[in-house]
């Protein structure tokens, strides 16, 4: 069993980002771009992308708990995504939240 996390470090973050980062990478479109759906899914990889930008920002900034909550959202948008089936997850049930 791995010990639980008490704080919030720049290895957890490093560790996060990577792992958003994957996500982003491994989920794909299931709708056209030049759809509802496709610009539904465009604004929602926009938030991802905006939050893990932030997250990177305050990283840098030192800011290692407002880092930790900007990952966690950027992740979130892209499961979503994943969850109401705009994405496809790839059948990767620790990455992503199936639908």
């Amino acid at each position: 069993m791995t010990e639980p996390h008490v704080e919030v470090t720049s290895e957890l973050m490093e560790r996060y980002i990577a792992l958003t980062a994957a996500a982003r990478e491994k989920a794909t479109p299931l709708c056209a771009s030049d759809t509802d759906d496709g610009e539904r899914l465009a604004t929602m990889m926009e938030m991802a992308d905006s939050y893990a930008s932030d997250a990177k920002w305050f990283v840098e900034q030192g800011d290692l708990v407002r880092a930790f909550g900007a990952i966690n959202y950027a992740h979130a948008w892209i499961d979503c995504a994943v969850k109401i089936g705009l994405m496809d997850g790839h059948g990767d049930d620790e990455m992503f939240t199936l639908p």
